[in-house]
């Protein structure tokens, strides 16, 4: 399987924030690990690290985990993709998520009360421009025209994962991308309905079997509680999202951080095995710096050794 971690890990970067990611990644690589992706922040830009990243570090896979499709139109987040694709020479995978509307409504002042048609309509735009390079669309929630090409050399078409886990999001999500990139979605949600419902909407639209990317907190350590007190704060957040509270109901919790893997290299080995067996195809660990350096180290070369 492929795992790879999400940056920033739970740890803020202290002097010089671009710099720091560069060597986190530089490091994942360097212990094995099959992937960086970047969460996007209101203090850094995902794309902009993935393509500085991609371009300085050899070796290693970058993805966005995830975009917000809200406020940004999908001509400037394919401009961005191709910039990440050609620094990274191919080696980029733009992830998307539809955010959540009360939270978009109340930071950017934007309408995100027809996401399942935005989404619709915005992996066609991304589809016409990294197939065609031009757009000529006039939907219901955007309006997408080039007035001149928008190939860039180098630049070939990126792979496309949509943070998708409810049952909509996962039949545009399979007919039009490449797969999901769901968060707080445990191996019996996996299992039971979003690998089957997300591989039937892409086995209908004649594409291949999806990549299911599954975020996961984890932290190898044999200091158990307080990190698990952290995560459960640092998580209660997601229980005021619809979105989130539904897929944990469909795992049967309503706790978030009772997904969280915390313990020895042992129980990371078995919560792989868990979500392998329930359709994951890859696993991107998330928090994996939260019980300090040396346990990240440690998550790390146990994740590595995994892969």
């Amino acid at each position: 399987m492929m795992i790879g971690v999400a940056l920033p890990a739970g740890v803020e970067p202290t002097v010089n924030a671009v710099d720091e990611y560069v060597a986190l990644a530089a490091e994942a690589a360097a212990v094995g690990l099959t992937a960086v992706w970047f969460s996007q922040r209101f203090d850094a830009d995902a794309l902009s690290l993935a393509a500085i990243v991609g371009n300085r570090v050899e070796g290693i896979a970058i993805g966005t985990s995830v975009v917000p499709i809200y406020p940004r139109h999908p001509i400037v987040v394919a401009a961005q993709a191709n910039t990440a694709q050609a620094a990274s020479h191919g080696r980029f995978t733009l992830g998307l998520g539809l955010g959540a509307p009360q939270f978009l409504n109340r930071t950017f002042g934007v309408d995100a009360t027809r996401p399942i048609r935005h989404l619709r309509e915005y992996l066609t735009v991304l589809d016409q421009l990294f197939e065609h390079g031009s757009s000529d669309v006039e939907g219901e929630t955007l309006v997408a025209r080039t007035p001149r090409p928008a190939r860039l050399a180098g630049a070939g078409r990126p792979s496309i994962v949509v943070a998708a886990m409810g049952p909509q999001a996962l039949d545009v999500t399979g007919a039009q991308a490449d797969g999901t990139l769901p968060y707080l979605a445990g191996p019996r949600a996996l299992q039971e309905f979003i690998v089957p419902r997300i591989g039937a909407a892409a086995d209908r639209a004649g594409r291949r079997a999806p990549r299911i990317v599954v975020a996961l907190n984890a932290v190898v350590t044999d200091d158990v509680e307080p990190v698990r007190a952290s995560l459960a704060s640092s998580l209660d957040f997601y229980k005021q999202v619809p979105s989130y509270r539904a897929v944990l109901a469909r795992e049967g919790i309503t706790e978030p951080v009772d997904l969280a893997v915390i313990g020895d290299e042992g129980v990371l080995a078995a919560a792989v095995d868990r979500y392998r067996e329930a359709g994951a195809t890859e696993l991107v660990l998330t928090s994996t710096g939260a019980a300090g350096d040396e346990a990240r180290r440690r998550t790390w070369a146990a994740a590595a050794a995994l892969t």
